[in-house]
């Protein structure tokens, strides 16, 4: 048997890809947009590798640069025979055929060190978008569709390491190229020399009569194909509702309109494109033909040898494919920089939370004050108006009220998604703006009102982001979000998938496993927002039993609509327009006759 052969692998280091990560956020955030310049600061601490890289490059690349030279020496010899012509040929032959064998070695060394460079650069620039999106604030998520930040991750990230295989490898490539062919010119013949010049400017008349049309076609492109991407998930997670009211023909409709605006913006960049490709080439080749016909006849009246006229062509040939491919280029190099700028959309977005140098809490007793608490997305929309509450430590809190008095606004303030546009909000006596977020959070658990729920195993999504839990405490999770009966009914238990977004669950079954989820983390201050929505009416007895075991002596906050599910609450606050207009318990509420009162009789 032959010797295994073993793949080649790399291996990335952990701490440089965190290094890189961090990096790139700060150039961005330097406001440098100038993106070849920002291309090359990517590669920061990559450089002695495309040093390298460039070295092997132009040595493997060294055949394509002789053989003319060769080929017209031959001619030469061959044409004008002599007694040592034919040690001399010998000679320039197997100096070429060399030159050729160590392409091999050489190219393999360039492309490895190359590849290790771009391949960093692209995992750090990802690496960087995710951690920049874990740092952006929830406003600036409900603002961004998650489609396009897919897009954004993905696709614009491929561009980016595409136009950084062109830059390193065609554009240097070509660069050598030119000024090899033009160095050789110069020193034979100074008269073809300038007319290889004469090329210059033509060329770049024609790059500069395009870039704008290319570039705006390329952005307009770019932005509909991240919409569409957008509309597409929303579209998938839409499909039982559209199904299930008769709609698919409205949302084909739909999106076969938006489609074919897409594919319109990509033809008109598809001509663009051709029409731009087409010029260039045609240009080209007259003047390769007349190189061909000026070298020619220079030869006719006998100022270079028949060898030098193929050497003048070979090389123009060279330098017109190489300025054309250049050219060729143009659009993928136009779709690198727009997407520099489009991976810069989230590298350079200002909307983050800050823990740095914030107090970090060890513990948490959970006592909450707001003090005239304002809160507005806009300024022509209040959402919360002066609003004052205090939340002693352990108490539950049940905030209810119409759609939109402010009552998520309150437990999202309460998490620190939102930050109050004036007014105070105090945790254990402490400004909730002086402390880091992150250190607070590790002490609360949160159910939301739509469970959100991974593509993993029930056990993976219960104890998701614990390091270590006992099967004590998993037991107890799930014994006291009535999941037991459950779970014991499924083939593979704890380790059954639960689909995308937990699709192949039932909505009660999903909401019991966010609160198991909630449960196991054993919080301090739990947060409770329309937690048993999803429940029929015996779950929700048997869970609510639960949930009133879980939250005693824990600060709680609950957003309720069934007024029956928060009898046992310490203070009920009733929400209006953004504030407070009454509070107390559940009897004293009923007792007072007043908004609650009215709630609770139209839910009888």
């Amino acid at each position: 048997m032959g010797k295994r052969v073993e793949k080649p692998h790399m291996h990335f280091d952990d701490s440089e890809l965190l290094r890189q990560e961090r990096n790139f956020i700060s150039y961005y955030a330097d406001g440098n947009k100038k993106s070849i310049v920002l291309l090359l600061k990517l590669y920061n601490g990559h450089y002695l590798k495309l040093f390298f890289s460039a070295i092997f490059f132009l040595i493997k690349d060294s055949p394509a640069l002789a053989i003319p030279l060769v080929t017209s020496y031959v001619i030469n010899l061959v044409t004008n025979p002599s007694a040592d012509t034919l040690p001399k040929l010998v000679f320039a032959l197997v100096g070429l055929s060399l030159l050729i064998a160590i392409n091999l070695p050489t190219h393999y060394i360039h492309t490895k060190l190359f590849s290790l460079a771009r391949r960093s650069v692209e995992a750090g620039l990802r690496g960087a978008m995710v951690r920049k999106l874990q740092q952006l604030s929830i406003s600036f998520h409900k603002e961004m569709q998650s489609g396009r930040i897919q897009s954004k991750v993905m696709r614009d990230v491929e561009a980016i390491e595409a136009l950084s295989s062109q830059m390193f490898t065609s554009v240097f490539g070509t660069i050598t190229n030119l000024v090899f062919s033009l160095g050789v010119i110069l020193f034979t013949n100074w008269l073809v020399f300038i007319f290889f010049l004469f090329c210059t400017p033509v060329a770049a008349f024609i790059v500069v009569a395009f870039r704008k049309k290319m570039s705006d076609s390329n952005k307009d492109f770019r932005k509909g194909v991240e919409q569409t991407s957008a509309n597409i998930l929303d579209m998938v997670e839409l499909i039982p509702v559209t199904r299930a009211h008769a709609l698919e023909e409205n949302e084909i409709k739909k999106f076969t309109s938006q489609l074919n605006t897409v594919a319109e913006k990509g033809y008109r960049l598809d001509i663009i494109q051709q029409v731009f490709g087409a010029s260039s080439w045609i240009v080209f080749q007259i003047f390769q033909l007349l190189c061909l016909g000026v070298t020619s006849y220079m030869a006719y009246k006998g100022d270079i040898s028949i060898g030098e006229v193929a050497l003048y062509q070979t090389y123009f040939s060279n330098i017109v494919s190489r300025i054309s491919a250049l050219v060729g280029l143009l659009p993928t190099i136009s779709k690198g920089t727009e997407s520099l700028v489009s991976v810069g959309e989230i590298l350079s977005a200002n909307d983050i939370e800050d823990n740095t140098g914030k107090k970090k809490l060890k513990t948490l007793e959970g006592e909450f004050e707001f003090k005239n608490v304002n809160f507005s997305y806009t300024p022509e929309k209040q959402i919360l108006n002066n609003f004052n509450l205090k939340v002693n430590k352990g108490e539950t809190i049940a905030l209810v009220g119409e759609s939109g008095a402010g009552k998520s606004t309150v437990l999202n303030m309460v998490i620190g998604f939102n930050k109050a546009t004036s007014g105070e909000i105090l945790i254990d006596g402490n400004k909730i703006s002086e402390i880091d977020l992150r250190s607070y959070r590790r002490h609360i658990a949160v159910v939301p009102q739509t469970s959100v729920l991974f593509s993993g195993t029930i056990r993976d999504n219960i104890t998701y982001g614990l390091p270590t839990v006992t099967k004590k405490q998993l037991d107890d999770a799930i014994n006291a979000a009535n999941l037991k009966a459950f779970i014991a009914s499924l083939p593979d238990g704890l380790d059954t998938i639960v689909g995308e977004h937990g699709g192949k669950l039932s909505g009660g079954q999903r909401q019991r496993i966010s609160i198991a989820r909630a449960i196991i983390r054993n919080p301090k201050v739990i947060i409770l927002d329309e937690a048993t929505s999803a429940l029929d009416s015996v779950s929700e007895k048997e869970i609510q039993d639960a949930i009133d075991n879980l939250t005693r002596e824990r600060t709680t906050f609950i957003v309720a609509h069934r007024l029956s599910t928060i009898r046992n609450a310490d203070k009920i606050a009733v929400m209006r327009d953004g504030h407070c207009t009454e509070h107390g318990t559940f009897d004293e509420l009923m007792a007072l006759k007043g908004e609650f009162y009215k709630m609770k009789i139209l839910q009888s």
